[in-house]
């Protein structure tokens, strides 16, 4: 089973510490819901809606495996965050200049 398509904004389902904590645990591996929530203070039923939000958004996928459902991370749609986070890379780099512009120039000036 794949996920269904991307409805749900991205940045709406990252927004969620669970959730990004939930991507992390499936960024390396495959696993099903019952080896997610033991890892969580959260019943079945809350992860589930969590998995539930990050498949409308494409951001996991879920497959049938016997009984069990096994989810995975489905990253493509996490290159819309990192397009919109590279936008503002421009500005980080501008304020350290800055900022290595002003600690330089505090010490040249201070006396010791």
């Amino acid at each position: 089973m794949t996920a269904p398509p991307s409805n749900q904004d991205v940045f709406q389902a990252i927004s969620d510490p669970t959730r990004r904590q939930l991507l992390e645990l499936l960024a390396d591996q495959e696993l099903p819901i019952a080896a997610l929530a033991s890892r969580f203070p959260l019943s079945r039923t809350a992860i589930n809606k969590h998995l539930s939000v990050l498949s409308h958004a494409g951001l996991v996928s879920a497959r049938k495996s016997g009984r069990e459902t096994r989810f995975r991370l489905t990253a493509e749609p996490l290159a819309q965050v990192k397009q919109w986070m590279s936008f503002f890379e421009q500005y980080w780099d501008d304020r350290l200049v800055d900022l290595k512009k002003y600690v330089e120039s505090d010490v040249d000036e201070q006396p010791y």
